[in-house]
């Protein structure tokens, strides 16, 4: 009789849940991945998570600020993930790193595992983490996590080369335990070079049903509809030809997603969580903005998935989730690590110094 080697999947910061979906979705005989428990600190997104995730047991998702996580109360996990919050790494905003609200949430995954010892972990963060502080704020939290234990195999993925409808660039960081034989590679993106990411392809095929959830129209204003009746597609509200009375009065940077229409003939730009009128991600054709269905397409979310929550906690739900297709194929080579099941792979395009550096010098 064949046993299944069941890895029970713990995840700090779960958002929404597009790891935790990529993650039970992903399928290596006789090896599979398991819910245990979750946390976040907004209530909309765990109830999110537990919908979809664990509806027959909710009480599994602790919803609490993770600076008020009891992390020793939550259970023993042979896996870990923790997206920790990137606000404080993006390329939009202030960039603090370290010194901000958001950088040092990491430290709670390093608790999570000195506390549990899991086989493997993953850790996700903006792409703008590797040009922080020189480089020095992610060798920094590279070096923790390896002091608990753990060979690494940080590498920044560009998710619309693995066959996801949206440029969405994110490093995660792959560890498993050193006293496993094994070696995390990153999987070759050739698999998936002839994929349809286009995001025209993405809403449309299949069409998605008028009573689908999470798909009400966001109401547009008649300055809004005017304005983007003369923004072509792939177009921003300054680099298109507008007139005066509807062109943007901004100062300072200007932000190139601010009223961009989507070319259907390529991936979608990055959905966000944040940001007001303006980000919402613009049809290539219609002059609205995307549905929240659609939105939650480009993340590759099945229809099926049921957010909770207002339509903009919603908004912000999808926008910070990781692209569940994405995740998939990533936990199914780590399956396939553990499994012993040889695929093609490519080098990792993040160096880890093994010492930590002064980067002060």
């Amino acid at each position: 009789m064949s046993t299944i080697k069941e890895f029970k999947f713990g995840e700090l910061f779960c958002g929404p849940g597009g790891i935790a979906q990529g993650a039970m979705s992903a399928t290596v005989k006789g090896f599979k991945i398991v819910h245990a428990w979750a946390n976040d600190y907004d209530q909309d997104t765990c109830d999110t998570y537990a919908r979809n995730i664990c509806p027959e047991s909710p009480e599994t998702v602790v919803c609490k600020d993770v600076h008020k996580l009891d992390i020793s109360s939550l259970g023993p996990i042979d896996a870990l993930a923790f997206g920790f919050p990137c606000n404080d790494y993006s390329i939009v905003g202030e960039k603090k790193g370290l010194n901000g609200i958001f950088g040092p949430l990491y430290t709670y995954g390093v608790k999570a595992l000195e506390t549990y010892k899991p086989e493997w972990f993953m850790a996700e963060n903006v792409g703008g983490l590797k040009s922080d502080n020189g480089g020095g704020t992610l060798q920094g939290i590279m070096h923790d996590l390896a002091e608990c234990g753990y060979r690494l195999s940080p590498h920044l993925y560009k998710f619309e080369e693995y066959g996801v409808p949206q440029a969405r660039h994110r490093i995660i960081i792959i560890g498993i335990r050193n006293d496993f034989p094994f070696e995390y590679k990153v999987p070759s993106t050739a698999l998936y070079s002839e994929n349809d990411v286009t995001c025209r392809t993405a809403i449309e095929i299949p069409p998605i049903p008028k009573d689908a959830y999470n798909n009400e129209l966001t109401r547009q204003s008649e300055n809004v509809v005017n304005r983007l009746k003369y923004i072509k597609p792939g177009q921003n509200a300054f680099n298109a030809d507008i007139p005066k009375d509807l062109q943007l009065n901004v100062k300072g940077a200007k932000i190139s997603q601010i009223y961009k229409r989507l070319d259907p003939t390529k991936p979608a730009y990055t959905v966000t969580g944040s940001g007001g009128g303006g980000t919402h991600i613009y049809h290539w054709e219609e002059n609205r903005a995307l549905t929240n269905r659609e939105r939650a397409r480009l993340q590759t979310f099945p229809d099926t998935f049921v957010f909770e929550g207002s339509k903009e906690k919603v908004r912000r739900q999808i926008g910070m989730a990781v692209p569940c297709r994405g995740a998939q194929i990533i936990c199914e080579a780590v399956l396939k690590t553990f499994a012993g099941i040889a695929y093609d792979s490519v080098p990792c395009n993040i160096i880890v110094i093994s010492e930590r550096q002064n980067t002060d010098e």
